[in-house]
């Protein structure tokens, strides 16, 4: 099995991908905004997705959309074909989607927004935090892209304010602030650790 950035050679798999997303909605009985061969394929050639093969049978993918000039991307369509499902493919996906995201965006804000969760659990462990819509892009083409989705009327009703999808948000700058905290946490726990065993040591030598 090999996860990998997909190319324009792999779009003989674009019509049987977006079959895929579209049957598995179905089956969980969730919305799903709509995706074409030809949308798939554009992801594909601009470097902008990762495919899982098994050989040269397909097995799972996920690709990348951008927003809001840059400032925002989301990791988007994540699907594993049905003979591959459980057995990790669908994390080994998510984690490969998400190091390219950050490598060809380092700035940008990877957001989520799912009804799934084992998508909620992954992202988690990735550094997602679940925000309210408003931190999420504001840019219409994104919102646009959920009229497809049964659960559509949802969002509008609620002025985009929320839906039955949870927002996730990672932010790299976010992120950047929290490393200092945690090394100053480790510094402290490790002298924390000298001090008692220190203490130990000289109550042991008092008793001899």
């Amino acid at each position: 099995m090999k996860v990998v950035i997909a190319d324009k050679s792999h779009s003989i798999y674009a019509e049987e991908i977006c079959e895929t997303i579209a049957e598995s909605a179905k089956v969980r009985g969730t919305g799903i905004a709509r995706r074409t061969p030809e949308y798939i394929t554009t992801k594909m050639e601009n470097g902008n997705a990762v495919i899982a093969l098994d050989g040269k049978k397909f097995a799972g993918f996920c690709y990348i959309e951008k927003w809001g000039h840059g400032k925002f991307v989301a990791n988007s369509g994540l699907i594993v074909h049905p003979d591959y499902r459980g057995a990790g493919l669908a994390k080994q996906i998510k984690h490969k989607i998400f190091e390219h995201s950050r490598t060809k965006f380092p700035d940008a804000k990877v957001f989520s927004i799912t009804t799934g969760l084992a998508v909620m659990k992954m992202n988690t462990e990735l550094g997602y935090k679940p925000v309210p819509f408003s931190e999420l892009t504001d840019d219409p083409s994104f919102w646009d892209g959920c009229q497809t989705c049964k659960n559509y009327d949802v969002l509008t009703r609620t002025d985009r304010k929320m839906c039955l999808c949870t927002g996730m948000l990672y932010d790299p700058k976010a992120k950047k602030a929290e490393e200092p905290v945690k090394i100053k946490e480790k510094v402290f726990n490790r002298l924390k650790q000298i001090k008692e065993a220190l203490f130990l040591s000289k109550e042991k030598n008092k008793t001899k």
